[in-house]
C-alpha cells in the first residue's frame, strides 16, 4: 500500500508532515510518497535527523496558498504539492492522500482529479466527534457544501452510514438529521423536505430529527446536515472542547488539595483530554470520491499526520469507497423504483 502526504500543506510544513510520514513508514507498514520541493525536503530531513527509509520523495516545486482560489489548483498550481499528490492517486500510483492544505483546494482536487464515485452529486466532509460513553458520531457534511438540496442530504446519510459501519464496526448506524426540534415541521425548507426522503431511504437506519444538544449525548451515530450548519457545529465543538479542558485543568490545580486529587486521577484525566484532541483522530475523509482523500487539521503535528495516515490506511483496507459506491447505487435504484 502506498499513501501520499502533501508535505507543503499545513501550518507546520514541511517538518511535521515529513516527521509524520517517517513515523508512519516505520510503524504502520505503509509505503509513503511525500510530495513537495525535493531539495527542501531532503535538507529538512538531514537537519532534523529524519529517516527517509520507506519514503519516496516526488518533486513538486509550488505550494498553493491558503488564500488562493481553490480552482487554481487545476491550472495555475497544477504542479503544487497537493495537485501532484492528487494526480498520483488518480493514476493509481498511490492508494490514498493526506493533506493539511486548503480545504477548498483539496475538495476541488478530490472532485476533478481523483473524481467522484459514479452517482455522487457532491462529495462531503465527514468528521468524527467524541460523544458520551466513549462513542463517536460522524458529522456529515462538516463544511464542503454550504448550500444543499434535500436529495444531497440523503446521499450524505448513505455515505456517512457506509463509512461509520466500516470504520467503527456498527451495523446499521443510527442516522439523524440535525434540526432545531424533533417535530416534522421544524427547520427550514431544506430540513422539512429532506425528512421524508430520509425516512424512505433503504439501507439506512434513520431515527428522525436530532437537536444539536443531543449530538454529544449519543443522539445518533451519523449526524446529517448542510455544510454551513456542520461547520458551525464543528467549530463550536472544538471551542467547547478547549474551554472544558482548560476549565477542568484550572479546577484541578487551583490549590494544594485539588492538586493532590489531580494526582489520583491523572491517568483518567489524560484519557479524557485525549478524547477531545483532534490529533488522535488525525483528519476528516472527503466522502464520495473514488479513492480515500483525508483532510488533516491545518495545525497538525507529526502525531496528527501519522494518525491521519493510519486513517487513510484503514479506508483503503476496508474499501470505504467501494462501500459508498454500493450504497449510492442502491439509492439510485430506489429513486428509479419510486419515480
Amino acid at each position: 500500500m502506498k499513501i501520499v502526504i502533501d508535505a507543503m500543506g499545513g501550518d507546520l510544513a514541511p517538518l511535521e508532515p515529513l516527521r509524520g510520514a517517517a513515523e508512519a513508514a516505520a510503524e504502520l507498514g505503509v509505503g509513503m510518497i511525500v510530495t513537495g520541493d525535493e531539495a527542501q525536503l531532503r535538507a529538512c530531513a538531514q537537519e532534523h535527523g529524519i529517516s527517509l527509509d520507506g519514503i519516496t520523495l516526488v518533486d513538486a516545486p509550488k505550494v498553493i496558498p491558503i488564500e488562493a482560489e481553490p480552482t487554481s489548483l487545476l491550472k495555475q498550481y497544477a504542479d503544487c504539492s497537493m495537485a501532484v499528490g492528487m494526480d498520483l492517486v488518480a493514476r493509481g500510483e498511490a492508494d490514498a492522500i493526506v493533506s493539511a492544505g486548503s480545504t477548498g483546494a483539496l475538495l476541488v482536487g478530490a472532485t476533478f482529479l481523483v473524481k467522484r464515485i459514479k452517482g455522487v452529486k457532491r462529495p462531503a466532509i465527514g468528521t468524527m466527534i467524541p460523544a458520551q460513553g466513549g462513542r463517536f458520531y460522524l458529522l456529515c457534511d462538516a463544511g464542503a457544501n454550504h448550500d444543499c438540496r434535500p436529495e444531497m442530504l440523503t446521499q450524505f446519510a448513505v455515505m456517512g452510514s457506509a463509512y461509520y459501519e466500516k470504520i467503527i464496526g456498527v451495523e446499521q448506524p443510527r442516522v439523524g438529521l440535525i434540526n432545531i426540534g424533533t417535530e416534522d415541521t421544524k427547520g427550514t425548507e431544506l430540513q422539512v423536505a429532506a425528512l421524508p426522503l430520509l425516512r424512505a431511504m433503504p439501507g439506512i437506519h434513520f431515527v428522525g430529527n436530532v437537536e444539536a444538544r443531543e449530538l454529544p449525548l449519543g443522539g445518533c451515530d451519523v449526524a446529517v446536515c448542510d455544510g454551513f450548519t456542520g461547520n458551525v457545529v464543528l467549530k463550536l465543538t472544538e471551542g467547547m472542547g478547549k474551554f472544558l479542558g482548560g476549565a477542568v485543568r484550572d479546577v484541578l490545580f487551583s490549590n494544594l488539595r485539588t492538586k493532590l486529587g489531580a494526582l489520583l486521577i491523572a491517568k483518567e484525566f489524560s484519557s479524557f483530554r485525549k478524547t477531545l484532541d483532534y490529533k488522535e483522530t488525525g483528519g476528516a475523509p472527503i466522502l464520495g470520491v473514488a479513492r480515500p482523500v483525508i483532510k488533516a487539521h491545518g495545525s497538525s503535528d507529526a502525531r496528527a499526520f501519522k494518525n491521519a495516515i493510519r486513517q487513510a490506511k484503514s479506508c483503503v483496507e476496508r474499501d470505504i469507497c467501494g462501500a459508498i459506491a454500493e450504497g449510492v447505487a442502491r439509492q439510485k435504484a430506489a429513486a428509479q423504483e419510486n419515480a
